[in-house]
């Protein structure tokens, strides 16, 4: 189960959009994660966060440095996914950002030789076990993306279960620019979307549009600006008034499912189909459907 591999993780972390009136988490706490657990979280918290109604917003808050991917903010993002994580109450979540650019991807002052090589190994490692844990979560994870997203910013994206984005938005993996391959976004990039897309955007460092990026399988949807909110919200309300039990059942098994043979891959999801079946919201889900009623789920 996806829950279960949320527990490698460590636990805990909070705080969305400021104009909105729904409840912030609670505060005081610090992030956990694997690289540098049990320290206190680096300066501010660079991500702010709040749910109501079984969906939780997570915003990318530092859009000054174009909300870059420092250590401090992956730490902060995977506290804020990590929080109450298996809580009943928790059916979805939204990850945003303040600014005109979603995500310009790792903070390159903290990759200069100034840091040492186990400084910029906790960066990578850090960053790669939040892309992770977005899989490894038992509630689906949406990227709503209005703007730039580049580097790790775009493997974020490539990284969620779902993305949506504004007909203006961007992205790129312009590393090799840099001298910096974006080996690790290609990680993401490369399981989204087909291998020589992925290689033309790593080789090149070339951006690519937004209905371009629909078009090979990195974004879920494409929507004028806006109506990004609207829409994102329609798919997070619509998963949110689901069982919970039955979805993250679901999203565990199709990634364990993906990488396998054919053959294998049925009889995983065969024996998930019974699992699912025993499940009480899946027995709540037939007989409402036998008595022609809207179903109650325990979750």
């Amino acid at each position: 189960m996806a829950a279960a591999g949320l527990r490698a993780f460590g636990t805990k972390g909070p705080g969305w959009l400021r104009r909105s009136p729904w409840a912030p988490l609670s505060a005081g706490f610090c992030s956990r994660g694997p690289a540098g657990a049990g320290r206190p979280e680096l300066g501010p918290r660079l991500t702010s966060a709040r749910q109501r109604d079984g969906i939780r917003n997570i915003v990318l808050s530092d859009p000054k440095k174009r909300n870059a991917l420092s250590l401090a903010m992956l730490k902060s993002l995977q506290s804020d996914i990590l929080h109450e994580a298996e809580s009943r109450d928790l059916k979805v979540i939204i990850i945003s950002a303040e600014g005109p650019v979603f995500s310009s991807g790792h903070d390159l002052k903290e990759l200069t030789d100034e840091r040492s090589p186990d400084y910029h190994a906790e960066v990578f490692q850090t960053c790669s076990e939040v892309m992770m844990l977005i899989q490894n979560h038992p509630v689906p994870v949406i990227a709503m993306v209005n703007g730039l997203a580049t580097a790790a910013g775009c493997q974020l994206v490539a990284s969620c279960d779902i993305a949506v984005a504004s007909d203006t938005s961007s992205f790129a993996t312009p590393g090799v620019n840099l001298g910096l391959f974006c080996s690790t976004p290609a990680v993401a990039l490369g399981r989204a979307v087909p291998r020589k897309v992925a290689l033309e955007m790593l080789f090149t460092g070339e951006p690519i549009s937004a209905q371009e990026a629909l078009q090979h399988g990195l974004l879920s949807k494409v929507v004028p600006e806006e109506q990004l909110e609207e829409e994102t919200m329609r798919i997070a309300g619509k998963i949110a008034s689901l069982s919970r039990p039955v979805v993250a059942l679901g999203k565990a098994t199709f990634y364990r499912q993906l990488p396998q043979d054919l053959r294998t891959a049925y009889h995983l999801t065969s024996q998930t189909m019974v699992d699912n079946v025993a499940l009480k919201d899946g027995q709540e889900g037939i007989k409402a459907f036998i008595q022609k009623r809207k179903p109650i789920w325990s979750q």
